[in-house]
């Protein structure tokens, strides 16, 4: 499998399109929950738009199985090409993150440029490797403007040091009060985001939370970075109450193919 998104017909770019920016933009006053009713279980249910929760065939979060892997040749390094710019602390509710008053840079698969669109944190972790699930996941949300497709870089990280980038807003963490509030930030420095990553593994999925919709590139790195106790206290505190853990679970495979890059391997 090349690293390239699936050819959409119109009508279906657009309804994508318009779901992505709902979930990842504004979200209006659909609501949905990680316990109870509203749990990841019924959100298909809660909504006529979040269907592909519950009937889709290619979700995200999976857990990933190295033996059932395919080493392609055929994909290249990441191309990412980050800068320190203006940008904004949010809490959604559900997850906390960083979105950009100015152009962040972008990132390149198979000659197409997706622009950083903003970034935020799931804990615990969303995607497994070997069924291990861990203390925390980053997702960087990515969008081209050529036809407004999706890719989402994934850092996994687990409980040991404190992260760099992390500490760089863990003062704004501190004053971000509930939902739909935000903390500016100032030029935020998010250059270590660019370092090369010798391995990656790459399927095509959905969104990890409603309207879960299909057909976005997933490419989980294989370097497991590191967050501190503090940082995950940090991160959660912000959350509402049902969302403490925003973590859905995995979603079956139903036959996708999940490509590796191995740069010690070409």
């Amino acid at each position: 499998m090349l690293l390239m998104a699936p050819q959409l017909s119109t009508v279906f770019s657009l309804s994508l399109l318009l779901g992505i920016a709902s979930a990842i933009d504004v979200f209006g006053g659909m609501e949905f929950s990680y316990l109870g009713k509203d749990g990841p279980d019924r959100w298909g249910m809660l909504e006529p738009k979040f269907a592909p929760c519950s009937i889709g065939k290619r979700q995200s979060p999976i857990n990933i199985q190295r033996n059932l892997t395919v080493h392609n040749k055929l994909l290249k390094p990441l191309t990412r090409n980050y800068n320190s710019v203006n940008a904004t602390l949010f809490n959604k509710g559900y997850s906390v993150g960083v979105r950009f008053e100015e152009y962040p840079g972008d990132l390149w698969i198979n000659g197409k440029n997706y622009t950083l669109k903003q970034f935020h944190w799931h804990l615990p972790a969303e995607h497994q490797i070997e069924g291990q699930q861990f203390a925390a996941e980053l997702h960087l949300v990515h969008q081209a403007a050529v036809d407004g497709s999706f890719a989402v870089v994934a850092a996994l990280y687990q409980e040991s040091n404190a992260d760099p980038l992390i500490c760089r807003i863990i003062e704004g963490l501190k004053h971000l009060g509930g939902e739909n509030t935000t903390v500016p930030l100032g030029i935020l420095n998010i250059n270590e985001l660019n370092r090369r990553s010798h391995k990656y593994y790459t399927y095509v999925g959905s969104l990890t939370t409603p309207p879960c919709s299909e057909n976005v590139i997933w490419i989980i790195l294989g370097k497991v970075m590191s967050i501190s106790n503090e940082q995950i206290i940090a991160l959660d505190i912000p959350l509402n109450s049902d969302c403490k853990k925003n973590a859905r679970p995995c979603q079956p495979l139903n036959g996708r193919e999940v490509d590796m890059y191995d740069e010690l391997s070409c």
